[in-house]
């Protein structure tokens, strides 16, 4: 092959700089950049402005001396964590409620895709599907105000298909170990069908001829679900559980909040329903708020190892 002539060199076209792409791309998509901006404006005023009052958490804030007037105090707010019993309390409490949640919100899901999986009337399949996934879409202002009137002591609907068997009454809203149990368990029912979709989409990935030759083997139903199923499922398995891992102080807000009461503090008492109490009924603003970010800060090393474990050992990526 010759050398490139000077015609030729002409003749080959220039390709545009990168500065002029993408300045023809951003005349071009301009009304998508206008769409994204309320999203972006809203972002900036509702998550990022408001850091700025995490100073609150080294100083003994005083709303009417502000940010400049109130007095540092380094990291005495967080040591105060630790002092108060409650404090320490509604940490064990978070830790208990969120990893029992974890736990089944992986073992019932996974145990339901394989039941449903099994199931060949389609139309039956579908409308288990739909029932299950149901509760997921409603607010737990509503399936609160449900559950405390089926659970309520006196006229509740279970308590009386209790009473109807001869059995006591439950104050599962009033006794710590009984809010706990009907946390968890309310939590589970509401979004187990949900978080089944995951598993459904890798159970219809699995290849179909892997069953066929186990059936040539002779492999029956539970051969087949303990030695090609399983493994199938096993990466997104763990990539669900060590990304679950960020949620470890997510115990539920919205969930706790709307069932618990003071009698359930010592056991039902979670982090962000803690700080919400202590920063906006108590007026402990510098406390709430170092309480809130010690929970940040836990949560974001937690998110990072997770997605660390998971690339690791599922090869999980985002991008």
């Amino acid at each position: 092959m010759g050398p490139v002539t000077n015609q030729e060199k002409q003749s080959v076209p220039k390709q545009p700089s990168i500065k002029k792409k993408q300045s023809w791309n951003l005349k071009r998509n301009w009304p998508l950049h206008v769409l994204v901006m309320p999203a972006i404006l809203l972002a900036l005023v509702f998550n990022y402005v408001p850091l700025g009052g995490i100073v609150m958490a080294f100083q003994e804030y005083k709303p009417w001396l502000g940010f400049s007037g109130s007095e540092w105090v380094g990291v005495d707010q967080f040591k105060r964590i630790f002092e108060f019993s409650e404090g320490r309390q509604v940490i064990w409490n978070t830790l208990v409620i969120s990893s029992f949640k974890i736990v089944f919100q992986l073992i019932i899901p996974i145990i339901f895709a394989l039941l449903l999986n099994e199931v060949r009337v389609m139309a039956f399949k579908r409308s288990i599907q739909t029932l299950v996934y149901l509760p997921h879409f409603l607010s737990w202002v509503i399936l609160g105000g449900i559950l405390l009137d089926l659970l309520s002591v006196d006229g509740g609907l279970v308590n009386q298909l209790l009473n109807f068997f001869g059995m006591k009454s439950i104050f599962f809203l009033g006794d710590g170990d009984w809010f706990r149990v009907t946390v968890i368990a309310s939590d589970v029912w509401k979004d187990f069908g949900f978080s089944a979709i995951i598993f459904l989409a890798a159970l219809a990935g699995i290849n179909p001829n892997l069953y066929e030759a186990a059936v040539v083997d002779g492999a029956n139903r539970f051969h087949q679900v303990l030695f090609i199923t399983l493994p199938a499922l096993l990466p997104i398995t763990i990539v669900v559980a060590t990304l679950a891992l960020g949620n470890i102080l997510n115990a539920g807000f919205d969930q706790i909040f709307n069932l618990y009461n003071p009698l359930v503090y010592d056991k039902g008492d979670i982090i962000d329903t803690y700080v919400y109490r202590q920063g906006l009924l108590g007026g402990n603003f510098s406390y709430a708020t170092a309480v809130g970010l010690f929970k940040s800060v836990i949560a974001f090393i937690l998110i990072v190892i997770g997605y660390r474990l998971a690339y690791k050992y599922a090869n999980y990526r985002i991008f």
